[in-house]
């Protein structure tokens, strides 16, 4: 069953908790963009808003860290509520360190490549995550479009977890709306990332609920 997790990167937080309560009940976790201004060129958010999140859901927080050294803050993310924490492989030293540390924390974890980064970088670490988070945009900002040559990395991507026979989750983060979650699924995502797709939408309810609807007949 494919997994829907609104971004809220996307969502105005001057109406944080409304936001919340449009989406809550129809999605699977709520993933939180944590960016520094260095590792990508912008600054969002970071530890008071993952510990606000926590106290206002029951949903799984997924802590994405678009950082320069991002070990440094697994633990404290970890203490205030993040079911999952994110690393991405360009920023990461030691890769197969970090990940054994944050599973060491109890949480699941996942590693992130950015676009231009060659799926061969994950040739060592696959055995040992929970997943793997492929970018279809340049990280940064939302409301990107779609890479479309991203589209075959996913396939690629769907072919090594399979023929290693590998139990792990591949989710997709960029430029994901209802015009395009059925062919990202289909290449072979389990886990949308959907940002503007969501909070942008008319109705992001509604946009929501056809999307459940879409996955759940297939």
């Amino acid at each position: 069953m494919v997994k829907l997790s609104p971004s809220i990167l996307s969502a105005n937080l001057m109406r944080l908790e409304d936001e919340l309560k449009k989406v809550e009940d129809l999605s699977d976790s709520i993933h939180v963009d944590v960016m520094d201004g260095l590792f990508v060129p912008n600054i969002s958010f970071g530890m008071p808003l993952v510990k606000l999140l926590r106290e206002n859901t029951t949903l799984p927080i997924d802590v994405h860290l678009m950082i320069v050294d991002p070990d440094r803050y697994v633990k404290t993310f970890v203490e205030l509520g993040a079911n999952s924490v994110w690393v991405h492989v360009e920023a990461c030293t030691h890769l197969h360190r970090s990940v054994e540390n944050i599973k060491k924390l109890g949480v699941q974890a996942f590693v992130c490549l950015n676009p231009a980064t060659p799926l061969s970088s994950l040739e060592e670490i696959l055995p040992y995550v929970d997943g793997v988070l492929l970018m279809t945009v340049n990280p940064g900002f939302g409301g990107q479009r779609f890479i479309p040559t991203m589209m075959e990395k996913i396939r690629k991507l769907r072919r090594m977890v399979s023929e290693r026979e590998l139990d792990i989750r591949i989710a997709v983060d960029g430029g994901i709306g209802e015009s395009n979650a059925k062919e990202v699924a289909k290449a072979g995502a389990d886990l949308l990332i959907m940002g503007s797709g969501v909070f942008n939408a008319d109705n992001p309810r509604e946009t929501l609920k056809r999307l459940r609807l879409l996955f759940h007949r297939e």
